[in-house]
């Protein structure tokens, strides 16, 4: 079809995009073009422009839309270190997203709000604080592994259509945005350039540059005294500028309103619209305020063309989606309805949720549990049957859940006694009762599955979380005292306690770390996450999960929860010993790495490192291990990591096979950011080491295999 003086150019398929979004702008009345810029876009009639809702989610699978595959929350993705798997889970929610939204549109001839195909997902915030109720969002603490994750995704959700996105993916919350939630819309998150550089945006340049993510999201918080909404170092300097962004940029919900209210940036409402439009804001979510444009423009504060440049990016986005096109064109259109948590993704759920388990603890391997050797199982504790732990937050609603205790009998043999309590509340326990039978109970199986952690409830965003102690944050990151005082009770009555934990973050344990006989994490598991954890408790799968942030041993160890300077968070800048360490995670086999090869000793600057590692499964169990590469600059002229993350492979081995893993460690890997936040290669040495955790005394201690190390020189 080509245009004709019946089809305006807009609508013609075969024109370019840039010439499309023009032709559209150039027929647009001032007020409709502002009428655009809100995430709920009206309608325009007269140019056959339904109304359309930006604002939908997808975190873990399309959220409060009905039903969806849920799939496991972000941070229990993040420790299967698997990027296929997690661009497969996204391609899987990306393909239901476009099927519910054509559906809607044949329905309505539009979009609701969360009924869309921009979906604000994924949230690639730096996990730096444990206290943080959004962490389980995030894909834990390491900004490299974070870009890794959060790129595949991103992949994931776009499609790899020449033409055409399957759906328009978002990163989100640009920048320097962790907490604390109760401070959110006034807080001012003031950091260090080298900071800055070093470890709040290498995800996003990472989703940016190489994933090419079509959306970025501004945070609520202001950074270096500025709003992030309106902040030209983060929007133009840095995103734009720099990194060459080309798609739009939209305020988390409320923030604009927050510049003139909350942060007192602006005097008044128009003000605050134009400081965020000049900054390269294009959308302003849940507010009215860029309904105070055409005041802006009237005082001379922003220009019709400067709300042309911005209204151009998210026109381009609705082009690339197909929106103006008929279905016939678009490759996504006839997606049927029946994907939604169809076979296929309930078993990409289910598989995505055993490799997010970690087992941390296993005393004389009493795991996998062998049921033919015992005569009774009680599984007890207030997540064993709790669906809110395994939907987390920004969920779906699926059809087809199965609970931790569900699945748990389902794999007991009939003539091995099972049985079930609660046994202790989430948060506020009974009261202390002369003689507690579920206690004596549980003192007579030959084991207790405790089924303990938290909950959505307990940790989550602001206004989100009903029983949390500080707007969604966490003062204590202990286990709630009631379950805490309930184990301790089991384990003093010589119950053998297998301590199976959810949650979106770190538990400490104190002396029940030491009481129990295995410690097994399973995050916010998704919908398949009893049978997947079942299967992982028994041994149908060996767990392969890896922690993808630090676990302190305790609140005490952590710098001030606003203290936004790296040094004394995360394992690159602490120097306390964890309970768990990053990248720490147990199996049913042993591990042992050996024999690194380095192609060269002394590389001239630029020159890549060639390493290669032969990893052996010295166990009786075939299983999957994740091999880490991580480095330490030995000669900095300033402040470095402890050790960096710089690349990772998940790969599979039989019982007593052997693998030689290779790894290339680009030139960048080994650069450092100055007090400036510039990036540059100083010459000197480098310690390379690999192994299946990041480099740790305690991780050593507690069963890791000893890694290998390597010494080279940059000249």
């Amino acid at each position: 079809m080509s245009a004709t003086e019946n089809t305006p150019v807009y609508l013609d398929p075969n024109r370019p995009v840039a010439e499309r979004v023009q032709d559209l702008l150039s027929r647009m009345t001032l007020e409709e073009k502002i009428s655009q810029m809100r995430n709920g876009a009206s309608a325009i009639p007269r140019l056959g422009i339904p109304s359309y809702d930006f604002w939908s989610e997808a975190l873990h699978g399309v959220a409060n839309n009905g039903r969806a595959t849920v799939f496991p929350q972000p941070i229990g993705l993040a420790a299967s270190w698997d990027r296929d798997l997690i661009q497969e889970v996204a391609d899987a929610i990306s393909t239901e997203g476009r099927a519910k939204y054509h559906a809607a549109v044949r329905r309505y001839g539009f979009a609701h709000i969360m009924q869309g195909l921009t979906f604000w997902s994924p949230n690639v915030n730096i996990f730096r604080d444990p206290r943080w109720g959004r962490g389980q969002e995030t894909w834990g603490e390491d900004p490299y592994l974070t870009g890794e994750l959060g790129a595949a995704f991103v992949r994931g959700m776009q499609g790899d259509d020449p033409k055409y996105l399957k759906t328009a993916a978002c990163a989100k919350h640009y920048a320097v945005h962790s907490g604390p939630e109760r401070e959110r819309h006034n807080f001012d998150a003031v950091v260090s350039m080298r900071d800055l550089y070093d470890t709040y945006l290498p995800a996003f340049k990472k989703l940016v540059v190489d994933a090419k993510v079509e959306s970025v999201m501004s945070a609520y918080n202001r950074t270096l005294g500025v709003p992030c909404s309106a902040s030209k170092l983060l929007l133009d300097d840095i995103l734009r500028k720099e990194w060459g962004f080309e798609g739009h940029v939209v305020s988390d919900c409320g923030a604009l309103t927050d510049i003139f209210k909350h942060h007192k940036y602006t005097a008044d409402g128009a003000e605050a619209a134009a400081a965020a439009l000049k900054a390269g804001c294009d959308i302003g979510c849940d507010c009215v305020y860029y309904d105070h444009l055409a005041e802006a423009v009237e005082r001379g504060l922003v220009t019709e063309e400067e709300i042309d440049v911005s209204l151009a990016r998210t026109l381009a986005t609705r082009f690339k989606l197909g929106m103006f096109d008929p279905d016939e064109m678009v490759p996504f259109a006839s997606i049927p309805e029946s994907v939604i948590n169809c076979d296929e993704h309930r078993q990409l759920a289910y598989k995505a949720a055993t490799k997010t388990v970690v087992l941390l603890k296993n005393r004389n391997n009493i795991l996998p549990i062998q049921p033919e050797t015992m005569k009774s199982i009680l599984v007890i504790g207030p997540n064993a049957g709790s669906i809110d732990i395994l939907l987390g937050n920004y969920h779906g609603i699926s059809d087809t859940l199965t609970t931790l205790v569900a699945a748990i009998a389902g794999r007991v043999p009939e003539g091995v006694k099972c049985d079930y309590h609660p046994g202790t509340a989430l948060t506020v326990g009974p009261k202390e009762k002369e003689v507690d039978w579920t206690v004596f109970n549980a003192a007579q199986a030959d084991l207790v599955i405790a089924c303990m952690g938290i909950a959505p409830t307990i940790e989550g965003e602001e206004g989100a979380a009903m029983l949390s102690e500080d707007t969604g944050d966490r003062i204590n990151i202990g286990l709630p005292k009631a379950q805490a005082d309930y184990v301790k009770k089991l384990c003093q009555a010589g119950a053998k306690v297998v301590l199976v934990l959810a949650a979106g973050s770190p538990l400490t344990l104190g002396e029940l770390e030491d009481m129990v006989e295995a410690v097994v994490y399973v995050w916010y598991p998704g919908q398949e996450g009893g049978d997947a954890v079942a299967d992982v408790l028994f041994g149908k799968v060996a767990p392969s999960g890896k922690l993808p942030l630090t676990f302190p041993k305790s609140v005490d160890q952590l710098p001030p929860f606003e203290d936004y300077n790296m040094p004394g968070h995360t394992y690159r800048y602490a120097e306390w010993e964890p309970l768990y360490p990053f990248g720490f995670g147990l199996s049913y086999t042993t591990f042992a790495y050996s024999n690194l090869r380095l192609n060269k000793t002394e590389l001239k600057a630029g020159e890549p490192l060639e390493a290669c590692v032969t990893v052996t499964n010295t166990g009786k169990v075939d299983a999957e291990e994740v091999v880490q590469v991580y480095l330490k600059d030995l000669e900095a002229s300033v402040l470095v990591p402890i050790n960096s993350l710089v690349d990772f492979q998940r790969i599979a081995l039989k019982a007593g096979e052997s693998k030689d893993v290779s790894f290339t460690i680009e030139a960048d890997k080994m650069m450092l950011y100055d007090e400036d936040g510039k990036q540059k290669l100083e010459p000197g040495e480098f310690r390379i080491t690999i192994g299946g955790c990041s480099p740790s005394e305690r991780g050593l201690a507690l069963g890791a295999p000893e890694p290998v190390t390597g010494t080279f020189v940059v000249v």
